[in-house]
């Protein structure tokens, strides 16, 4: 088989989706291995490591899109890469339909199959391929938020901390999921006093066991939110639902609730975001102002740390690249429902539930479609 590694071309995204050591196992396994100049540099990871892995590099990305049998990514194809996925190959990334129409009727066209990280299960039921970028983004999104509370950022001028003889900061973390119990835990150990919201009793049992005093765990219902978002300095949006569009928890008019220089950092954004006034933002232009309060909402908040990220990442998605090189990714969905839950559309049918739903798209088993 021949994989493709193209260099990542979404703003500021400095993350690749293969390390040298995945490149010289599928070379040793007989595949080749196609990477774009210059694909891990944002990474700290130069071609010649990839050379020496058993790769060959490949200066264009359109000879990696055409050549290539499985694709492998972190970000969605950008519109620009769309016209070049063809019928019958596999792309294998983060994909996020739910959040962006366009994309998924795009993906449709092309007659591909989309594996996506996101919706992939083990044999728990847990998200293995997006627990790792979940776990940089909750940790990122309190140090963001510490820094956007500051008044330069046109924050409230909160230090999250405090210091003797002022209070911390108040943080209220919507979701108590990976995202938002990673994001508790740092402010937490920073000295803030934090709040940390979900509907699961048994998963808010186990947070206050396992969190210090300076974290309260709540039952998340409409009251709550508006009396933990009036308090908050930092409010975190950590709301997933698998392949879905994440509800919307905080509405326009809530805002005003608000304290004025408050921060929202929305890391659900790539779901399409928890809260109504959310919409996508960049690395390069971050964020921006509603009825008094500050938005981040970066859709690639892990792209930012490519080095750590890409390390991360790899160290859970390179057993299933390997499987898929090596079996198919038909015969390795048949043998785990899991990797079949990872198939969002196949040959220009939408085969993933949550997809289907969110835009009233017909739905078909992956097993019908193939």
């Amino acid at each position: 088989m021949i994989v493709g590694v193209p260099r990542e071309i979404k703003s500021d995204e400095y993350r690749v989706a293969l390390l040298p050591v995945g490149a010289e196992m599928l070379s040793q396994d007989g595949h080749t291995v196609l990477v774009q100049a210059g694909a891990g540099q944002g990474s700290g990871i130069v071609d010649a490591q990839y050379e020496a892995a058993g790769a060959k590099i490949v200066d264009d990305a359109g000879s990696i899109w055409a050549r290539a049998d499985l694709i492998v990514k972190v970000k969605e194809p950008q519109s620009s890469e769309t016209p070049l996925i063809r019928s019958g190959q596999t792309v294998f990334t983060y994909f996020h339909f739910a959040a962006e129409e366009a994309l998924t009727r795009a993906i449709l066209a092309s007659g591909a199959t989309a594996i996506a990280y996101e919706t992939i299960r083990d044999s728990r039921g847990n998200l293995p391929l997006l627990t790792p970028m979940s776990e940089v983004a909750g940790r990122m999104s309190i140090q963001e938020g510490a820094k956007y509370l500051e008044r330069p950022q046109e924050g409230r001028g909160i230090l999250l901390a405090g210091v003797p003889g002022v209070a911390p900061a108040e943080v209220a973390v919507l979701g108590g999921g990976i995202v938002g119990s990673n994001a508790a835990k740092i402010a937490a150990g920073l000295g803030a006093s934090v709040r940390i919201l979900d509907v699961n009793l048994d998963r808010l049992r186990y947070l206050d066991d396992i969190m210090p005093p300076n974290v309260n765990t709540l039952y998340s219902d409409r009251h709550t939110i508006l009396e933990s978002i009036e308090r908050a300095d930092l409010v975190i949006g950590a709301i997933l639902i698998a392949g879905a569009r994440a509800p919307r928890l905080v509405r326009r008019d809530d805002l005003t609730r608000m304290k004025p220089g408050s921060v929202i950092v929305d890391v659900s954004i790539d779901q399409g975001g928890c809260v109504e006034t959310s919409r996508p933002t960049t690395h390069r232009h971050p964020t921006y102002l509603v009825d008094g309060v500050l938005h981040y909402c970066v859709t690639n908040m892990p792209g930012a740390v490519g080095r750590t990220s890409t390390y991360a990442l790899c160290n859970v998605t390179l057993p299933y690249i390997v499987q898929f090189a090596r079996d198919g990714w038909r015969d390795a969905a048949q043998h785990s429902p899991g990797i079949a839950e990872g198939i969002n559309i196949h040959a220009g049918r939408v085969v993933n539930r949550a997809v289907a739903e969110t835009f009233g798209l017909p739905y078909v088993p992956w097993q019908a479609a193939v």
